[in-house]
Protein backbone atom coordinates (compact mmCIF):
# COMPACT_ATOMS: atom_id res chain seq x y z
CA UNK A 1 0.00 0.00 0.00
CA UNK A 2 1.03 3.61 -0.58
CA UNK A 3 1.30 4.45 3.13
CA UNK A 4 4.03 1.85 3.74
CA UNK A 5 5.99 2.05 0.49
CA UNK A 6 9.21 4.04 0.64
CA UNK A 7 10.01 4.02 -3.07
CA UNK A 8 7.73 4.07 -6.10
CA UNK A 9 8.10 3.78 -9.84
CA UNK A 10 5.04 5.44 -11.36
CA UNK A 11 3.67 6.48 -14.71
CA UNK A 12 2.30 10.01 -14.33
CA UNK A 13 0.89 13.14 -15.92
CA UNK A 14 2.36 16.35 -14.51
CA UNK A 15 -0.52 18.67 -13.60
CA UNK A 16 1.33 21.74 -12.36
CA UNK A 17 4.23 22.91 -10.23
CA UNK A 18 5.18 25.76 -7.93
CA UNK A 19 8.59 27.01 -6.91
CA UNK A 20 9.85 25.56 -3.63
CA UNK A 21 12.84 26.99 -1.83
CA UNK A 22 15.76 28.33 -3.84
CA UNK A 23 15.98 25.73 -6.61
CA UNK A 24 13.27 23.09 -6.09
CA UNK A 25 9.71 22.66 -7.34
CA UNK A 26 6.65 21.17 -5.71
CA UNK A 27 4.88 19.05 -8.31
CA UNK A 28 1.31 17.82 -8.43
CA UNK A 29 1.08 14.69 -10.57
CA UNK A 30 -1.68 12.24 -11.42
CA UNK A 31 -0.36 8.70 -11.50
CA UNK A 32 -1.71 5.54 -13.06
CA UNK A 33 -1.21 3.41 -9.96
CA UNK A 34 -1.69 5.79 -7.02
CA UNK A 35 -3.87 8.66 -8.21
CA UNK A 36 -2.91 12.23 -7.37
CA UNK A 37 0.37 12.78 -5.51
CA UNK A 38 2.58 15.71 -4.58
CA UNK A 39 6.34 15.44 -4.83
CA UNK A 40 9.42 17.63 -4.54
CA UNK A 41 11.75 17.83 -7.53
CA UNK A 42 15.05 19.00 -6.10
CA UNK A 43 17.32 21.46 -7.94
CA UNK A 44 15.22 21.37 -11.15
CA UNK A 45 15.35 25.15 -11.47
CA UNK A 46 19.12 24.99 -11.93
CA UNK A 47 20.36 25.25 -15.52
CA UNK A 48 22.16 21.91 -15.39
CA UNK A 49 19.18 19.91 -14.10
CA UNK A 50 18.56 16.77 -16.18
CA UNK A 51 15.10 16.17 -14.73
CA UNK A 52 13.57 19.58 -15.51
CA UNK A 53 12.52 18.84 -19.09
CA UNK A 54 10.67 15.70 -18.02
CA UNK A 55 8.57 17.49 -15.40
CA UNK A 56 6.75 20.20 -17.33
CA UNK A 57 2.92 20.47 -17.17
CA UNK A 58 1.11 18.02 -19.51
CA UNK A 59 4.20 15.77 -19.65
CA UNK A 60 3.53 12.04 -19.58
CA UNK A 61 6.52 10.63 -17.72
CA UNK A 62 7.88 7.75 -15.71
CA UNK A 63 8.94 8.92 -12.24
CA UNK A 64 11.05 7.35 -9.53
CA UNK A 65 9.91 8.58 -6.12
CA UNK A 66 11.40 8.15 -2.66
CA UNK A 67 9.67 8.97 0.62
CA UNK A 68 11.41 11.48 2.89
CA UNK A 69 9.44 12.25 6.03
CA UNK A 70 5.96 13.19 4.76
CA UNK A 71 6.98 14.13 1.21
CA UNK A 72 7.79 12.24 -1.96
CA UNK A 73 11.05 13.19 -3.67
CA UNK A 74 11.54 12.77 -7.42
CA UNK A 75 14.81 10.90 -7.80
CA UNK A 76 14.56 10.29 -11.55
CA UNK A 77 12.26 11.14 -14.46
CA UNK A 78 11.94 10.03 -18.07
CA UNK A 79 9.48 11.39 -20.63
CA UNK A 80 7.07 8.95 -22.27
CA UNK A 81 5.33 11.63 -24.36
CA UNK A 82 5.83 15.40 -24.10
CA UNK A 83 2.85 16.09 -26.39
CA UNK A 84 5.04 18.65 -28.15
CA UNK A 85 2.33 20.06 -30.49
CA UNK A 86 0.43 21.28 -27.43
CA UNK A 87 3.38 23.50 -26.49
CA UNK A 88 3.74 24.99 -29.97
CA UNK A 89 0.20 26.36 -30.35
CA UNK A 90 -1.28 28.73 -27.75
CA UNK A 91 -4.87 27.68 -28.40
CA UNK A 92 -4.03 23.98 -28.12
CA UNK A 93 -1.98 24.68 -25.00
CA UNK A 94 -5.00 26.38 -23.45
CA UNK A 95 -7.20 23.41 -24.32
CA UNK A 96 -4.69 21.06 -22.72
CA UNK A 97 -4.61 23.30 -19.65
CA UNK A 98 -8.41 22.95 -19.50
CA UNK A 99 -8.07 19.15 -19.44
CA UNK A 100 -5.57 19.40 -16.60
CA UNK A 101 -7.63 21.96 -14.67
CA UNK A 102 -10.72 19.75 -14.79
CA UNK A 103 -8.73 16.74 -13.62
CA UNK A 104 -7.17 18.71 -10.79
CA UNK A 105 -10.48 20.21 -9.63
CA UNK A 106 -12.43 16.93 -9.72
CA UNK A 107 -9.84 14.81 -7.90
CA UNK A 108 -8.19 14.65 -4.50
CA UNK A 109 -5.28 12.62 -3.16
CA UNK A 110 -7.57 9.62 -2.94
CA UNK A 111 -5.90 6.61 -4.56
CA UNK A 112 -5.90 4.83 -7.88
CA UNK A 113 -8.25 5.76 -10.71
CA UNK A 114 -6.66 4.14 -13.75
CA UNK A 115 -9.68 4.75 -16.01
CA UNK A 116 -9.49 8.49 -15.41
CA UNK A 117 -5.73 8.40 -15.85
CA UNK A 118 -6.06 6.68 -19.22
CA UNK A 119 -8.80 9.10 -20.28
CA UNK A 120 -6.49 12.06 -19.63
CA UNK A 121 -3.56 10.49 -21.49
CA UNK A 122 -5.81 9.67 -24.44
CA UNK A 123 -7.30 13.17 -24.48
CA UNK A 124 -3.91 14.92 -24.48
CA UNK A 125 -2.82 12.63 -27.31
CA UNK A 126 -5.97 13.42 -29.30
CA UNK A 127 -5.54 17.15 -28.80
CA UNK A 128 -1.94 16.95 -29.99
CA UNK A 129 -3.07 15.27 -33.21
CA UNK A 130 -5.88 17.62 -34.29
CA UNK A 131 -6.61 21.31 -34.69
CA UNK A 132 -10.32 20.82 -33.93
CA UNK A 133 -10.62 20.24 -30.20
CA UNK A 134 -14.43 20.20 -29.96
CA UNK A 135 -14.97 16.42 -30.03
CA UNK A 136 -11.96 15.46 -27.86
CA UNK A 137 -12.98 17.95 -25.17
CA UNK A 138 -16.70 17.19 -25.11
CA UNK A 139 -15.96 13.45 -25.01
CA UNK A 140 -13.49 14.05 -22.16
CA UNK A 141 -15.98 16.12 -20.17
CA UNK A 142 -18.70 13.48 -20.44
CA UNK A 143 -16.40 10.60 -19.50
CA UNK A 144 -14.89 12.49 -16.58
CA UNK A 145 -18.38 13.27 -15.24
CA UNK A 146 -19.31 9.59 -15.56
CA UNK A 147 -16.19 8.41 -13.75
CA UNK A 148 -16.54 10.95 -10.93
CA UNK A 149 -20.24 10.31 -10.32
CA UNK A 150 -21.78 13.41 -11.93
CA UNK A 151 -23.35 11.88 -15.05
CA UNK A 152 -26.08 14.27 -16.32
CA UNK A 153 -29.53 12.84 -17.04
CA UNK A 154 -30.21 13.40 -20.75
CA UNK A 155 -32.88 10.86 -21.69
CA UNK A 156 -35.57 11.50 -19.10
CA UNK A 157 -36.65 14.52 -17.07
CA UNK A 158 -34.34 14.93 -14.08
CA UNK A 159 -37.32 15.93 -11.94
CA UNK A 160 -40.46 13.99 -12.97
CA UNK A 161 -38.58 11.16 -14.76
CA UNK A 162 -40.77 11.32 -17.87
CA UNK A 163 -39.13 10.43 -21.17
CA UNK A 164 -37.82 13.48 -23.01
CA UNK A 165 -39.65 14.16 -26.27
CA UNK A 166 -38.18 15.46 -29.54
CA UNK A 167 -38.62 19.17 -28.83
CA UNK A 168 -36.64 21.96 -27.21
CA UNK A 169 -36.30 21.37 -23.46
CA UNK A 170 -34.75 22.90 -20.36
CA UNK A 171 -31.49 22.05 -18.61
CA UNK A 172 -30.80 22.31 -14.87
CA UNK A 173 -27.36 21.80 -13.37
CA UNK A 174 -28.86 21.82 -9.89
CA UNK A 175 -31.33 19.01 -10.66
CA UNK A 176 -28.77 17.07 -12.67
CA UNK A 177 -29.81 17.25 -16.31
CA UNK A 178 -32.61 17.87 -18.78
CA UNK A 179 -36.06 18.98 -17.66
CA UNK A 180 -39.28 18.59 -19.62
CA UNK A 181 -41.05 21.85 -20.60
CA UNK A 182 -43.47 21.53 -17.68
CA UNK A 183 -40.81 21.04 -14.98
CA UNK A 184 -38.37 23.44 -16.63
CA UNK A 185 -40.84 26.30 -16.60
CA UNK A 186 -41.14 25.94 -12.81
CA UNK A 187 -37.41 25.69 -12.08
CA UNK A 188 -35.45 28.85 -11.21
CA UNK A 189 -32.16 27.22 -12.18
CA UNK A 190 -33.20 25.97 -15.63
CA UNK A 191 -32.07 27.30 -18.98
CA UNK A 192 -33.24 26.44 -22.49
CA UNK A 193 -31.54 23.65 -24.42
CA UNK A 194 -32.24 23.05 -28.10
CA UNK A 195 -32.97 19.57 -29.37
CA UNK A 196 -29.84 19.77 -31.55
CA UNK A 197 -27.63 20.48 -28.53
CA UNK A 198 -29.28 17.71 -26.53
CA UNK A 199 -28.82 15.27 -29.40
CA UNK A 200 -25.07 15.90 -29.51
CA UNK A 201 -24.70 15.74 -25.73
CA UNK A 202 -26.44 12.37 -25.79
CA UNK A 203 -24.16 11.30 -28.62
CA UNK A 204 -21.02 12.06 -26.58
CA UNK A 205 -22.45 10.38 -23.49
CA UNK A 206 -23.34 7.03 -25.05
CA UNK A 207 -20.74 6.66 -27.82
CA UNK A 208 -17.16 5.46 -27.85
CA UNK A 209 -14.56 7.91 -29.10
CA UNK A 210 -14.46 6.60 -32.65
CA UNK A 211 -18.22 6.99 -32.96
CA UNK A 212 -18.09 10.42 -31.32
CA UNK A 213 -15.90 11.65 -34.18
CA UNK A 214 -18.91 11.38 -36.49
CA UNK A 215 -20.50 14.34 -34.71
CA UNK A 216 -20.67 17.41 -36.95
CA UNK A 217 -22.71 20.09 -35.17
CA UNK A 218 -23.17 23.58 -36.57
CA UNK A 219 -21.07 26.41 -35.09
CA UNK A 220 -24.17 27.62 -33.20
CA UNK A 221 -24.78 24.18 -31.68
CA UNK A 222 -21.10 23.83 -30.76
CA UNK A 223 -21.26 27.06 -28.77
CA UNK A 224 -24.47 25.97 -27.06
CA UNK A 225 -23.12 22.56 -26.07
CA UNK A 226 -19.85 24.06 -24.81
CA UNK A 227 -21.72 26.68 -22.75
CA UNK A 228 -24.07 24.09 -21.23
CA UNK A 229 -21.20 21.79 -20.32
CA UNK A 230 -19.25 24.66 -18.77
CA UNK A 231 -22.34 25.65 -16.76
CA UNK A 232 -22.79 22.08 -15.52
CA UNK A 233 -19.12 21.65 -14.62
CA UNK A 234 -18.96 25.01 -12.85
CA UNK A 235 -22.04 24.21 -10.78
CA UNK A 236 -20.58 20.95 -9.48
CA UNK A 237 -17.17 22.48 -8.83
CA UNK A 238 -18.84 25.41 -7.03
CA UNK A 239 -16.50 27.90 -8.71
CA UNK A 240 -15.57 29.07 -12.18
CA UNK A 241 -12.91 27.40 -14.25
CA UNK A 242 -9.98 29.63 -15.24
CA UNK A 243 -9.07 28.24 -18.65
CA UNK A 244 -12.34 28.85 -20.60
CA UNK A 245 -12.12 32.57 -19.86
CA UNK A 246 -8.46 32.71 -20.92
CA UNK A 247 -9.30 30.90 -24.16
CA UNK A 248 -11.93 33.55 -24.96
CA UNK A 249 -9.34 36.27 -24.39
CA UNK A 250 -6.80 34.82 -26.82
CA UNK A 251 -9.49 34.31 -29.47
CA UNK A 252 -10.51 38.00 -29.34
Amino acid sequence: MLKTERTLRVEAIVLHHTNWGEADRLLTVFTKSHGKLRAIAKSVRKMQSRKAGHLEPFSHSTLMLAKAHDLWIVTDAETIDAFSPLREDLQLMTRAAFVIELLDRFTFEEGQNWQLYQLVVDTLKRLSETQDSFVPLRFYEMRLLDLQGFRPMLFECAKCRKEIQAEDQFFSAELGGVLCPSCGARSDDSRLISMDALRFMRHFQRSDYKTSLKADPTPKTRLEVEALMNHYLTYHLERKLNTPEFFKQIQN
